[in-house]
């Protein structure tokens, strides 16, 4: 499908399933809504499988792998070549999400969406729109048709998990030099300066975060990218694995499978989502609020409230794992536990 084609396809969540979720809950002898967000959380999945009793067995993470020409600007402790290395070690279950994922009965799907670089593994999905980004200080990121591209190959990687059979998915980066792209998308879309979006990434001295905001502002100053077009946005200051993100959450309302965001990258990319078809916020699940400033900022502006608050800041799709770790025991409750009619306890009454 098109972007636009998957915008114009996207469908309200199905308000019964939701409800009667909601109803069996009070049924199960525990207290009322003493499961608190993670009841929440089954009752929207419920609403969006359109069925009461909804199921996650079968789940993926997509971990959308990128460059970003801004890394010259020495915004990063390490060098691009990074990227390459975790990519490759994604395709051999040698990195902090496949050991997650593991233990967890989660797919790990690579996905060379922009790697500086080609990579070699079997298991790596081969989408490369370009090698990187271009350095944003100095000229647009990408081009608006290659944003364009990138965005529908989220959306077909949607596709792809649910032909494959896929209840719910997550999503996940790997890509040195995303921070500086993420907090430049951030402060365009929020209005926020670039000072209180930007930190300190894998770990960047003082002088780094100094080098860091000042790239952001050059580049948003010579791109001038436009806060209400987020493929502008994108494409101007962005990166090839938020486009591909960006998608991925369209993708998924349209396929009718809930979608788990991890940290601060993929908020970033669920904003450029929402901005451009809000109905698309039904669909997402935020696993945990990042350690990076531009975390709380995109979190607030989108009105929500994560699982986990635990300082992560990892990425690769790592919080949205253990997020579907926590659901998966929430799930044993609600289709485990004996409803109040089975047993010999009195059903609560709602506080008036």
């Amino acid at each position: 499908m098109t972007l636009e084609q998957t915008i114009a396809a996207i469908r309200p969540l199905c308000a019964q399933s939701a409800e009667e979720a909601k109803q069996y809950f009070s049924s199960i002898a525990i207290p009322l809504g003493s499961l608190g967000m993670l009841q929440d959380a089954i009752v929207q999945i419920a609403g969006i499988q359109h069925q009461a009793h909804p199921k996650i067995s079968q789940r993926s993470v997509a971990v959308f792998c990128a460059d970003n020409g801004v890394v010259a600007q020495g915004v990063t402790q390490c060098g691009q070549d990074v990227t390459a290395i975790v990519t490759e070690n994604l395709n051999r279950a040698q990195t902090s999400v496949c050991r997650m994922a593991l233990h967890t009965n989660v797919r790990v799907l690579p996905i060379d969406i922009g790697v500086a670089c080609d990579v070699q593994g079997e298991k790596i999905i081969r989408r490369k729109i370009a090698y990187g980004t271009q350095d944003m200080t100095q000229a647009p990121a990408m081009t608006r048709e290659d944003c364009i591209r990138a965005l529908e190959v989220g959306i077909e990687m949607a596709e792809k998990c649910k032909a494959d059979g896929d209840h719910i998915v997550a999503v996940g980066e790997m890509g040195i030099g995303n921070t500086t792209s993420t907090a430049a998308v951030t402060a365009v879309l929020t209005g926020r300066p670039v000072t209180e979006v930007t930190g300190r990434g894998a770990g960047l001295s003082t002088e780094g975060l100094h080098r860091k905001i000042a790239a952001i502002e050059k580049a948003i100053a010579l791109n001038q990218p436009d806060p209400s077009d987020v493929v502008d946005i994108i494409s101007k200051v962005g990166g090839f694995d938020i486009a591909g993100i960006t998608g991925f959450y369209l993708g998924a309302a349209v396929q009718g499978m809930p979608i788990v965001a991890d940290g601060v990258i993929t908020a970033a990319a669920a904003l450029c989502a929402v901005r451009l078809c809000p109905a698309v916020q039904d669909y997402i699940i935020f696993a945990h609020e990042s350690q990076e400033p531009a975390g709380r900022v995109l979190l607030d502006t989108l009105g929500v409230h994560p699982f986990i608050t635990a300082g992560m800041r990892l990425g690769e799709g790592t919080g949205a794992i253990a997020a579907i770790a926590l659901l998966d025991l929430a799930f044993a409750v609600y289709d485990e536990m004996p409803c109040f009619a089975d047993t010999a306890i009195e059903a609560y009454q709602p506080l008036t």
